[in-house]
């Protein structure tokens, strides 16, 4: 391993700094201001929430137009507007004179953040990588890890010195002098990925799936009904953690020091699981990598006291590793990487969709009695189903690459 990130270290660099850097754009850091805002504008939680939850649905429907130029333009080139447009949304979220203003900023906080940031890294990753592509997305993905860690105490501090404001203008001034020349320097060597015969991939074949035969795909879809419950479940819980927290007893304080906990596990069992796809392709192992959140999903619906959220939170440390390292490799695996940019950005942009409609669907359930608890355990039969849909996924895709190899 780290002869691999001695040999490598560029690329991995420039990956792990686009998914750090995307945290600017993620809904934990913005919801860091959520107060402030709310106050400023004179927003209910409600409105507040509706006005986040159309800025990120148009940024989904943004994504797939944008997300394309990476198949026209090197990836440094990408990378070299995305940034500054980032910074560009820190800047109006501290002086945005009005709510439409708002709204724009948070549009494109979620759309060259959270989007294009991710979307970047991963597709380069994938193209850059054959035969190690599982390890090499193993050690991106923790970027964002990274970011959960150490940015929101950074934020804190900035805001608790020179108020919440000057947090988003040093976020700016963060991107434009330390990220972008240190990423665009990164990118501008290309990799030419290095194939291990014994492995059986799309590289070893011509196929490589346009868009739109991608879309036509039935497998895609199939795909799509099990990969998006990671996002919407989880993102779900986090937004409704406070009324989760009342349910079963858990204290703020106990929820808050569980995400260390969380965060270890997913670095963990990414690099458990970039291992598993090297060794086995990302096909085999996606009929399992939902098992992880099936008990998460439960454990977060029934267990209760202090224990019980330490013991969910490591359960979905060990679903988020798995996926985050899983859905990097998959694709370009699949579909192959001529037009891995056009075909993941309707894939981003269908995950940014479910981290909308999680927290907005579950909220009018519960507005209407259901609570948060008796919504996970269906939530839990979903993944059930899509892990046997993947399955049957799973069996299509090698059969396919059985028959591209003859």
């Amino acid at each position: 391993m780290l002869l691999f990130i001695k040999d490598n270290l560029r690329w991995l660099a420039a990956g792990f700094l686009l998914t750090l850097f995307s945290s600017f754009g993620q809904t934990f850091f913005i919801g860091l201001s959520g107060t402030e805002l709310r106050a400023r504008f004179d927003l209910t939680e409600g409105q507040f929430g509706l006005l986040y939850m159309a800025a990120t649905l148009a940024s989904a429907l943004t994504l797939p137009w944008l997300g394309r130029s990476i198949d026209r333009m090197p990836g440094w080139r990408v990378a070299r507007f995305t940034m500054p447009a980032l910074a560009g949304a820190c800047l109006l979220m501290a002086f945005a004179p009005h709510v439409a203003v708002l709204f724009l900023a948070i549009w494109m906080l979620r759309l060259f953040g959270q989007g294009m940031m991710t979307h970047i890294a991963l597709t380069e990753t994938g193209r850059w990588f054959a035969a190690s592509r599982g390890r090499a997305v193993s050690l991106v993905v923790p970027g964002h890890q990274a970011g959960e860690a150490l940015l929101p105490l950074s934020f804190v501090l900035v805001s608790a010195a020179l108020g919440w404001r000057a947090s988003w203008i040093v976020a700016a001034a963060v991107i434009l002098v330390v990220a972008l020349p240190a990423i665009v320097a990164l990118m501008r060597v290309e990799r030419t990925p290095q194939n291990t015969p014994a492995l059986i991939s799309v590289e070893d074949t011509d196929r490589h799936w346009t868009r739109g035969e991608v879309l036509r795909d039935p497998v895609f879809y199939i795909l799509l009904a099990g990969v998006l419950a990671p996002p919407f479940i989880g993102t779900t819980i986090f937004f409704h953690q406070g009324h989760l927290a009342e349910l079963r007893g858990y204290s703020t304080l106990a929820f808050a020091g569980a995400f260390p906990l969380m965060a270890a596990t997913t670095v963990g069992f990414g690099l458990i699981c970039g291992h598993l796809v090297d060794r086995f392709g990302a096909a085999r192992v996606l009929p399992f990598f939902l098992l992880p959140l099936i008990t998460a999903t439960l454990g977060a619906a029934m267990l209760s006291g202090h224990s019980g959220v330490y013991i969910f939170m490591f359960l979905f440390g060990i679903s988020y590793g798995f996926t985050s390292t899983l859905l990097g490799a998959l694709w370009p695996e699949v579909y192959g990487t001529r037009h891995l940019g056009s075909i993941r950005a309707v894939i981003v942009s269908a995950m940014v969709l479910a981290t909308a409609l999680g927290p907005g669907v579950s909220g009018m359930l519960i507005d209407r009695g259901v609570n948060l608890p008796v919504q996970l355990l269906v939530m839990s039969a979903w993944c059930v189903i899509g892990s046997l849909l993947l399955g049957l996924a799973s069996l299509k895709i090698l059969r396919r690459h059985a028959i591209a190899a003859e």
